[in-house]
């Protein structure tokens, strides 16, 4: 149930922002921001008319990687490894021939689902997570990234390159959590699971999406 905070001061010492302007300060889409809500990630009310309203405070922890749920160790993941990934491309370009194949107009449509899916990535692996609910979220993510990519004419070899690339963004990114949070053995491999599944279950949608577009050709 999403919280509802009366009129104490506490309930104004932060900025409550609407429902379109958190989206956009987190780069997610609606329904993974009410169901950060109503899972207590983040702080949030409804208006006597019923529209939602954020605590901006609690969603720009959540940009700088500090997560609103404390207890959970992988609520910054998403954030490390957007981080991450940022700093490898701007370190290395040349070594990222995918890279160079896309114009920065395309860029500018694909860092948004990139945003959305690290976001995603963090859900799945907190406790209690619907993650079949996310793992369809996660498919849709990786249907729009190979429409994008299939736009953009790159290859299904690049494709798949850049999508590994990504990954290992993630992979080192939950390794380094794990080892900050000193994690035993048993839980790293459980997290070490949900991870690759979550990732091939992406994988397997760009891959969907090349086919669905060759379709038409093959049998025209």
């Amino acid at each position: 149930m999403v919280n509802r905070f009366r009129d104490t001061s506490d309930s104004f010492s932060t900025r409550w922002i609407t429902l379109g302007q958190a989206c956009k300060l987190l780069g997610v889409n609606e329904s993974t921001l009410r169901r950060w809500a109503d899972a207590g990630h983040v702080r949030s009310f409804r208006t006597p008319g019923g529209h939602r309203r954020f605590s901006e405070e609690d969603l720009r922890s959540l940009v700088a990687g500090r997560g609103g749920a404390g207890n959970e160790p992988y609520t910054a993941l998403g954030q490390l490894a957007l981080t991450r990934i940022r700093r490898r491309l701007s370190q290395g370009r040349a070594q990222a021939p995918w890279y160079a194949g896309i114009s920065e107009e395309e860029r500018e449509r694909l860092r948004p689902l990139g945003r959305r899916l690290v976001g995603l990535v963090s859900e799945y692996m907190t406790k209690g997570a619907r993650r079949a609910h996310l793992i369809d979220e996660a498919r849709e993510v990786g249907h729009e990234y190979g429409r994008e990519l299939v736009r953009d004419r790159l290859s299904i070899r690049d494709a798949v390159e850049a999508f590994t690339f990504f990954r290992k963004g993630l992979d080192e990114s939950a390794m380094e959590l794990a080892q900050k949070n000193d994690l035993p053995v048993e839980e790293a491999v459980e997290v070490w699971d949900l991870l690759s599944n979550l990732a091939d279950q992406v994988l397997l949608a760009i891959a969907e999406t090349y086919e669905e577009a060759e379709a038409p050709a093959v049998s025209g």
